[in-house]
């Protein structure tokens, strides 16, 4: 499940790849456009993803924060791990942080890795594959189209 700070996260970066680029966004215009996120929480966000040279910040009147990167070269899985690291239900799945699970005997006939093994990589397919540049286009589409989420979305505990 992801934290609010990576769901902020990811919603403010869609707020700034929504801008005109180039065209940078004050604090206050991202939280709007980020469905109300507290400002005192968002500004701590921008300043990590700064840090992670995914936004930039211009000062002045015509200041704010915008994009870094073009946001067909930024995947939700980057995101993702940059707010909340490894995105493996295990250790010995991660791409990134590879460790070997204390309590393991044989880790090719884990039955634990085995069951979490597919569905992980077809998730993290999904989330590399899923640019913020996707995901734009994806909601200006659906807010065209008067399009409702599917009631798999609504409310589901998954």
């Amino acid at each position: 499940m992801l934290s609010q700070k990576a769901r902020y996260a990811i919603k403010a970066l869609i707020a700034l790849a929504s801008a005109p680029r180039g065209a940078p966004l004050q604090t206050r215009e991202i939280a709007e456009r980020g469905d109300a996120i507290p400002r005192s929480f968002l500004e701590q966000i921008l300043l990590e993803l700064k840090r992670h040279r995914l936004v930039d910040s211009r000062r002045g009147k015509e200041g704010g924060y915008l994009l870094a990167r073009n946001p067909a070269d930024v995947s939700i899985g980057e995101i993702v791990r940059m707010m909340e690291g490894p995105i493996a239900p295990l250790s010995c799945l991660s791409r990134t942080s590879y460790r070997r699970c204390e309590d393991c005997f044989d880790e090719s006939a884990c039955a634990l890795r085995l069951a979490f093994a597919e569905a992980f990589a077809a998730q993290l397919q999904v989330l590399e594959n899923t640019t913020l540049a996707q995901v734009v286009a994806r909601a200006e589409e659906a807010r065209g189209l008067g399009a409702t989420p599917p009631d798999f979305y609504l409310g589901a505990d998954i």
